[in-house]
């Protein structure tokens, strides 16, 4: 397994390589810049502008603006963030948690609803509640996120006023401990509500298909043969098995607990990773954009290591390929 592993960091050595060039170029190649947005300041004049390019590296030729950043990126500078101030690892160990958070309890509630949603409706093939699983799953999987965080944010927050409107923390609020965690916990409720809603609708249609896959096969029938009650024969003999085809959607998945929600943390104003990153893209931060998209690159990278590597756990058949 060491062998194995070892193996699969040294092959994305050359993934990480090609990565990094192909988001490189896509930034320095799309048209504008920092200064660019900053023209329409009245104060900004041509030679300030050559200035600030020059500041920030931006007159350079593309290689060797490419090795500088790479280089800083191997020593861990990816450079300063042109809207902060700030380095960018700052920046983002100042906001990347609080998607981190958002993360976790959406792939909690997701995992969880579509699991029972899946097995239920599996096991109940054609029944009146998978027929309604279905409809509504797809319902919710078309809709996208801008459309249900509005609706949820104005039946909600402003029309019942269950929740608050968005934000973090209660404007002004000083509280501490428990009613500190309370206060982020209603704020938090909308925002996870809205993406686990939208995510849930596909993973339940996987586990849906895998366990009909699995329900099928002789050995489930043998197992029924022997007596054994519908719950072992589901939940030992069934569900085991259609967990394994899952384990690359879940670690894939893992990245996102720090990628953030562009769209649905600027709806509902949530401090996190991603509503800072969309509000650097507007002014064209690209060291923060690219620092942020190197950073989930390595995190996926290393998540298809971890898929790998379970895989090898639960099959050793895979580590001789």
């Amino acid at each position: 397994m060491t062998q194995f592993i070892i193996r699969r960091l040294l092959q994305s050595i050359p993934t990480l390589i090609g990565a990094s060039i192909i988001i490189f170029l896509i930034f320095a190649m799309a048209p504008g810049d920092y200064v660019t947005s900053q023209l329409q300041n009245p104060k900004m004049t041509e030679e300030r502008a050559a200035q600030l390019r020059a500041l920030y590296g931006l007159d350079k030729p593309l290689p060797e603006r490419y090795i500088s950043w790479a280089s800083g990126v191997l020593k861990g500078d990816l450079g300063d963030s042109l809207m902060f101030k700030k380095p960018v690892i700052q920046v983002i160990n100042n906001f990347i948690w609080n998607s981190f958070i958002l993360g976790v309890a959406i792939m909690f509630f997701e995992w969880l609803i579509a699991s029972i949603v899946g097995i239920y409706s599996a096991i109940r093939q054609y029944s009146v509640f998978d027929t309604i699983a279905t409809l509504l799953v797809f319902i919710l999987y078309s809709l996208p996120s801008f459309f249900l965080g509005l609706v949820m944010l104005k039946v909600f927050a402003v029309d019942l006023r269950w929740f608050p409107l968005g934000g973090m923390i209660t404007t002004g609020s000083n509280y501490t401990g428990w009613a500190h965690i309370v206060d982020v916990a209603k704020h938090m409720v909308l925002p996870v509500a809205t993406l686990t809603l939208i995510n849930v609708g596909g993973l339940s249609r996987y586990f849906r298909a895998n366990m009909l896959e699995v329900i099928k096969q002789d050995y489930i029938r043998t197992a029924r043969a022997k007596g054994l009650k519908e719950r072992t024969v589901i939940f030992k003999h069934a569900l085991r098995n259609a967990l394994l085809p899952l384990i690359t959607l879940f670690t894939l998945e893992l990245p996102s607990l720090f990628a953030g929600a562009m769209i649905t943390e600027r709806i509902y104003n949530w401090p996190g990773i991603g509503k800072v990153v969309l509000e650097g893209i507007y002014i064209r931060d690209y060291p923060l954009f690219l620092g942020y998209t190197m950073l989930i690159t390595v995190l996926t990278i290393l998540a298809n290591i971890l898929a790998d590597v379970l895989y090898g756990v639960a099959d050793p058949r895979v580590r001789l390929k």
